[in-house]
């Protein structure tokens, strides 16, 4: 897939296991910031080997057709990523999906529009129905990009994924592919 360019400056590319040393560098200099909206991380986490391995494995399920993630780039550094994981098929057609950004990069309205232009490619050439985003409720931030996108409240899931070592609340959030019939 060709780069995706957003604004002046800003891309969504699709990476493998050569970025590795790139996305080592944004988890490390977001460690902090990153640790209560994400589950816990051990010392591996934090090494070359290991997200050699995991962006190999990423990689090898984009290919496949179960997950599809980019990740933000500005001024050839990353900034985030978002990923619409779980892609599930058949009568289903929907997926889950995640993002998150540097934390120097908040609030510029960069994941706003980096998470439109995944949207549209999931709508539109991997002809999805549904993307679900699952939110805790303290996340304000990424509640307020998700809703000026037309993500719709449907509920509550209680204790629905472990966070940093503890059960979590998360919102239901739901945006439908109305021009699928």
């Amino acid at each position: 897939m060709k780069p995706i360019w957003i604004t002046n400056g800003v891309l969504l590319n699709v990476i493998d296991e050569t970025y590795s040393k790139e996305v080592l560098d944004f988890v490390i200099r977001n460690k902090a910031f990153l640790q209560p909206w994400e589950i816990e991380r051990d010392a591996d986490y934090y090494s070359i080997a290991y997200h050699e391995s995991l962006l190999r494995e990423e990689y090898r399920k984009i290919q496949e057709g179960s997950l599809f993630k980019v990740w933000i780039y500005k001024e050839d550094t990353i900034i985030g990523s978002i990923a619409l994981s779980n892609i599930v098929r058949g009568a289903f057609q929907s997926c889950h999906v995640g993002y998150r950004i540097d934390e120097r990069e908040q609030g510029k309205g960069i994941m706003t529009e980096a998470l439109r232009a995944v949207i549209d490619v999931a709508f539109q050439q991997l002809q999805l129905h549904r993307i679900e985003a699952n939110i805790m409720p303290r996340n304000k931030a990424s509640m307020r990009v998700v809703e000026k996108l037309g993500f719709v409240h449907e509920g509550l899931a209680r204790k629905y994924l472990k966070i940093n070592g503890a059960w979590e609340d998360h919102i239901h959030m739901v945006l439908l592919n109305e021009e699928m019939h």
